[in-house]
């Protein structure tokens, strides 16, 4: 149930997006040819008003196309209402719509998050430090944790709760490069001890596992009709801000960070966790990735809309189109990067997952 609920969420996700272009173009009196969800044969469609909406066999995102890009259509290539022959800025605000309507969508989720559970009002902690993350490769992962294990105590001493217990979880495995460490800890009411040792990265150690607070979040009533929009207000910015950071980072510090980066197989696996948990999870899920789309799409790559919209300035620029040769080879070597980087990225993802590790025997 929890896959399902993660695959719903990344679907409307990609619907929202290509909605965001569809509805702008429309709104305009551009004429748009097709809506996908998906790419390649397509599996299911429907003709309406002169628009193909399909389901495609690879559901690696989304598009929507005009009659500007098909050499066949029998629409004059001087038609008023194409999207080539529109104003700049038109065109513009089509090509930046799928970006916004996501940061609009994301905004509406925390948003909703306050109007349905309240406000976030302190944390109930429980015994234990939650293990939300493992990286391939590393100590968490040669030691056996998973993400959603419990994580009892260390070295036969119990670690507590809260966020003190996370620090002092930390603090230890950061003293201890190379050492053996004895971890109790717990899966599916399993008890589960476990040995671990933390590599030695400069005379710190070094895990590779993102760690937090066991327990649940408290909510309470709104005091004013306001109060759910400055939280919202607050919670948009601060993921908002962390998802550039982390682009910055990928893009400044690539050979350390490349390893960390997921694709939709990791997505899903993590949103499934979260499904279970319940609560703001799901919420907030729902929230970031939808950002991350929009911060992704925004980036100047090929295929993506950050990629067509620097065509535009350059068009601005230069008072005429790039030469559409050129255009296509852009394009073209981006569905190559895009794609391939996909199917390696699907290919990680799943290896990594517990019940494959469990096939392999490792």
């Amino acid at each position: 149930m929890g896959v399902l609920t993660a695959l719903a969420i990344l679907a409307g996700l990609i619907v929202v997006h290509e909605a965001g272009h569809f509805f702008a173009a429309t709104l305009q009196g551009i004429r748009v040819s097709s809506f996908s969800i998906g790419f390649g044969p397509v599996l299911f469609e429907r003709q309406r008003r002169g628009v193909q909406f399909a389901l495609r066999a690879i559901p690696l995102g989304g598009f929507v196309a005009f009659p500007d890009d098909d050499e066949d259509s029998p629409i004059p290539k001087n038609d008023p209402n194409l999207l080539s022959n529109r104003p700049l800025a038109q065109r513009a605000l089509v090509i930046a719509a799928g970006v916004l309507a996501n940061l609009v969508l994301a905004y509406a989720v925390l948003l909703g998050q306050g109007l349905v559970l309240g406000i976030p009002a302190g944390f109930s902690a429980s015994p234990g430090v939650l293990v939300s993350g493992v990286q391939p490769g590393l100590a968490a992962a040669a030691a056996g944790l998973q993400p959603g294990d419990r994580i009892l105590s260390l070295n036969g001493s119990d670690l507590g709760g809260g966020q003190s217990a996370v620090a002092a979880l930390v603090e230890r495995i950061k003293a201890a490069p190379e050492q053996t460490l004895r971890l109790e800890a717990e899966r599916n009411g399993q008890s589960l001890p476990l040995n671990l040792t933390p590599a030695d990265l400069g005379g710190v150690g070094r895990i590779g596992a993102q760690l937090q607070p066991n327990g649940t979040e408290a909510f309470r009533p709104a005091r004013t009709p306001l109060e759910p929009f400055r939280q919202a207000n607050h919670d948009f910015a601060a993921l908002t801000s962390r998802t550039v950071e982390g682009f910055v980072t990928l893009a400044t510090h690539f050979g350390e960070t490349a390893g960390q980066v997921s694709g939709p197989v990791k997505i899903v696996e993590m949103g499934a966790s979260l499904a279970k948990q319940g609560g703001s999870s799901l919420f907030i899920f729902t929230a970031l990735i939808s950002i991350n789309l929009a911060v992704l799409n925004a980036l100047p790559l090929p295929l993506l809309d950050g990629g067509q919209f620097v065509f535009l300035l350059l068009e601005g620029l230069r008072g005429k189109p790039l030469p559409e040769r050129f255009q296509m080879a852009f394009m073209q070597s981006g569905f190559v990067f895009l794609v391939g980087l996909s199917v390696v990225l699907i290919v990680k993802d799943t290896s990594q997952l517990p019940v494959v590790q469990q096939l392999l025997g490792r």
